[in-house]
């Protein structure tokens, strides 16, 4: 399975790419094929036809699942994530499985990724069966939460068996 991370945060090797990676170890018990870090690709977001962006890109639309994560700014997600996801045109990425991941300080904002990233990602074509993904930055590794959604999302997905907790 190739699986993708997109990190959406402003700072590298985030809590957000921890989360994200830590997600897709539970579910499909292998570390992410790829981590596509915005932060990395910068200015050239801007810049229509840049090459590094372009590879972000390829290696986004070859994927088998992703996983969009970003920390909640104002109750939806980065910026950096938006410049991204405008680089695809509507539909582009028919049926591709995604998962909607966030970060955030308080549970207020929960449904940030049902109402604000799910419907982008269903823009550009994604299929996402399972509910977003809302974690608490400070208990994004154990949190009661993905432990429920997790089940969930492996159903969804058809990921069984998921990895247990660990021990």
């Amino acid at each position: 399975m190739n699986v993708v991370v997109v990190v959406g945060n402003p700072r590298p090797r985030s809590r957000t790419r921890l989360a994200a990676e830590h997600v897709v170890q539970r579910l499909s018990g292998a570390p992410p094929a790829a981590c596509v870090e915005l932060v990395e690709l910068g200015p050239a977001l801007l810049s229509w036809g840049d090459p590094a962006v372009a590879t972000a890109k390829r290696t986004v639309l070859g994927s088998s699942l992703v996983v969009f994560a970003s920390p909640t700014f104002k109750a939806t997600y980065s910026g950096l994530l938006k410049i991204f996801l405008d680089q695809f045109g509507a539909g582009e990425m028919p049926g591709t499985p995604a998962i909607a991941l966030m970060l955030g300080a308080s549970e207020r904002h929960a449904l940030a990724g049902e109402y604000t990233l799910k419907p982008v990602l269903s823009e550009i074509g994604c299929s996402c069966p399972a509910p977003a993904l809302f974690l608490l930055e400070s208990d994004w590794d154990t949190s009661p939460t993905l432990e429920t959604w997790l089940p969930r999302a492996a159903a969804a997905h058809g990921l069984f068996p998921f990895s247990p907790p660990a021990s």
